[in-house]
């Protein structure tokens, strides 16, 4: 496994990649509840952070959602910088997809691929998790092209 080495105008570009693919997703997710149209009942990240601290509104929520998401496109243009690929975008989403369905609809009381709610809500994380692929891959694009140039593994 190899990390790579990221100038500091690498790591302003993998931060404004993070924050856009945070804004799209967060704006998809909030555009499909208002319209009726999520299986969601709140945003994944607001039903969390209320978890962990209660009643809070849903800033906060949104900010443990652009949290999570700059965290993974870091990771993913750290471990990848090689090949930015789609495929490899999309594994990683894949991923995330898995580790919400067993692990973060459980914990908020969703149940286990968020079966306490309804089935649907497979495929609505499914769907999110891809347009996160899309993002990521075509910020990494604009910003790097196919791998991060001059990059060095550690």
């Amino acid at each position: 496994m190899q990390f790579y080495q990221l100038s500091a105008k690498d790591w302003a570009k993998t931060l404004i990649i993070g924050l856009v693919a945070a804004a799209v997703t967060a704006a998809t997710m909030q555009g499909l509840l208002r319209a009726g149209i999520s299986p969601l009942p709140e945003p994944l990240g607001l039903a969390f952070a209320r978890l962990l601290l209660g009643d809070v509104p849903l800033p906060v929520g949104l900010l443990f959602h652009t949290v999570w998401n700059v965290a993974f496109v870091a990771f993913f243009v750290v471990m990848f910088g090689d090949s930015l690929s789609f495929g490899r975008a999309t594994a990683l989403a894949a991923a995330l997809w898995g580790l919400v369905l067993v692990v973060f609809f459980p914990i908020v009381g969703w149940g286990f691929f968020g079966l306490a709610i309804t089935p649907k809500l497979i495929v609505a994380a499914g769907g999110i998790h891809l347009l996160f692929a899309i993002v990521l891959w075509g910020g990494c694009r604009i910003a790097f092209g196919t791998s991060v140039p001059g990059a060095a593994a550690q």
